[in-house]
């Protein structure tokens, strides 16, 4: 059944030739190129009727003035019947100064059906002579009359409209044919240009997007655009070819990133049980009255707390995105020390820590988020610094913050080596923001949606040899959102016992 449905899906999506845009603008161009003709071709019959009669009537013309200039009863009955066959007409007559005479008939006809004045014939009444004459003509008498050239002399001439009936018809036959012709020609031509220009182009970015659809994790499935100038369709291919590749690596860093994410939900699942032994240890430490141990408890507890809290929000979210913050109000030089307390540098790896804070900044931020960004920005120093072993270098972290108007501006400096070009590139992107080897480069990318988050910004101020500065911007105070700040019950039970 599942094949069944992928074969329906696959006919759906393959376009035949029947109904494929091409075949469309082939039939399309014919009858549009036929009308053209057609339009073309009614003044064209209407002309055609026109000069048959002109034809007729100069034919006329000249035999009239032979027997004019010859006198009265020059032909006899018999020549008189053979000029008018030769003429194809039944009465030839001329009218000079207003008199009118009749020069050669056969027989004088009863009655004349219509009469039409070649002089004053205009292109409308060409047009409906004619078509009449096509449609309901054949047996009916026509006197035509009109001068030729520049001559004061009107010659008329009466004919049955047989003979022009059939020129029409034929002439009408010829011209449809020619235009029949004319338009499969022109539909053609038209057909292999616009497919050769842009169909073939469309079809094979749509067979790509289609191939490509059904393997986007396949880098060989992505449209190669052709080296075209920059027309609409150029432009076409290689921002498709752009979002093809761009869409291939999201879905490559988001297929490793849900590896991560469910490597990390397994490890994390194990962790919490054995960060649960070290809680119960950790409130055995609470009873020891050693000083030392007194000072060192309640950070073991926040520490473990924020521990379990981080597992917890792990297994319970199982995605990439952050928790809401918590918004409470927070004492960002204590803050600095937690974190400080949580790198545990040695003493002789040589590195100097230094909280510039104020005594009394305050700001509203969520504690354990607003904390692992400065303390991923910390480590990533101290990673950076003890790299380096030469005695005589300075290694110094400070955290220093300061009040903006309405905003905190925390500032995180090292006097390490600096960031490489590659990590400054790609700094707040996961898997290619790392600056050291084997790093996956996620602590920025987890700063800044913290950071984010908090309605603020976290940039890179300078780095080079010897002084990096990351700057954090938050507001100073924001809107709480809705419901109560979770505790860690560790740091609940320790504040209680105080």
């Amino acid at each position: 059944m599942l094949q069944s449905a992928r074969d329906r899906e696959d006919r759906e999506r393959f376009v035949p030739l029947s109904r494929g845009l091409s075949t469309k603008l082939l039939l399309l161009t014919i009858p549009f190129v036929l009308l053209a003709e057609v339009l073309i071709a009614i003044p064209s019959i209407a002309d055609f009727g026109r000069a048959w009669m002109g034809a007729r009537l100069r034919t006329a013309a000249a035999v009239a003035i032979v027997v004019m200039d010859s006198g009265p009863g020059s032909l006899s009955m018999q020549a008189s019947s053979r000029v008018l066959r030769a003429s194809g007409v039944r009465a030839i007559a001329a009218r000079e100064a207003g008199v009118s005479r009749m020069l050669v008939v056969s027989e004088v006809p009863p009655q004349v059906d219509e009469h039409i004045d070649l002089d004053k014939l205009g292109l409308l009444g060409a047009t409906e002579q004619a078509f009449d004459t096509m449609l309901f003509g054949g047996n009916r008498l026509l006197r035509v009359f009109g001068r030729i050239d520049d001559s004061n002399t009107q010659f008329e001439i009466v004919f049955s409209d047989f003979g022009l009936r059939q020129s029409l018809l034929e002439y009408a036959r010829n011209i449809a044919l020619l235009a029949l012709g004319l338009s499969l020609f022109t539909a053609m031509l038209v057909f292999f240009a616009i497919d050769y220009i842009m169909i073939r182009p469309i079809r094979r970015m749509t067979q790509a997007m289609l191939a490509f659809a059904k393997a986007p994790d396949d880098a060989t499935r992505i449209i190669q655009a052709d080296n075209r100038r920059d027309d609409e369709i150029g432009i076409a291919e290689r921002e498709l070819a752009e979002m093809q590749v761009t869409l291939h690596r999201t879905l490559g860093e988001r297929r490793r990133l849900a590896d991560l994410g469910l490597a990390v939900s397994k490890i994390n699942h194990d962790m919490r049980n054995m960060l649960a032994a070290a809680q119960l240890i950790s409130d055995r430490l609470v009873e020891v009255r050693d000083p030392q141990v007194q000072s060192l408890a309640p950070r073991l507890v926040r520490t473990l707390d924020r521990a379990v809290s981080y597992t917890e929000g792990v297994l319970a979210y199982g995605r990439t995105q952050e928790a809401p913050p918590k918004l409470r109000r927070l004492r960002l030089r204590e803050l600095a020390d937690d974190v400080f307390a949580t790198l545990a540098v040695p003493e002789e790896s040589g590195i100097e820590m230094i909280n510039l804070v104020p005594e009394g900044l305050e700001i509203d931020a969520d504690s354990d988020q607003l904390f692992r960004v400065l303390f991923n920005l910390s480590r990533n120093a101290v990673q950076a610094m003890s790299g380096e072993n030469e005695p005589a270098l300075v290694k110094r972290l400070t955290i220093s913050a300061e009040q903006r108007a309405q905003e905190v501006c925390v500032r995180v400096m090292d006097t390490g080596p600096g960031l490489p070009e590659r990590a400054k590139q790609n700094l707040f992107a996961a898997f290619r923001g790392s600056a050291r080897s084997g790093g996956t480069g996620l602590g920025l990318a987890i700063s800044q949606e913290l950071v984010r988050a908090h309605g603020g910004r976290i940039e890179l101020v300078e780095t080079g040899q010897g002084r990096t500065v990351f700057e954090i911007t938050l507001p100073l105070q924001a809107p709480k959102p809705d419901g109560a700040e979770r505790k860690g019950r560790h740091a609940v039970a320790w504040e209680r016992r105080s």
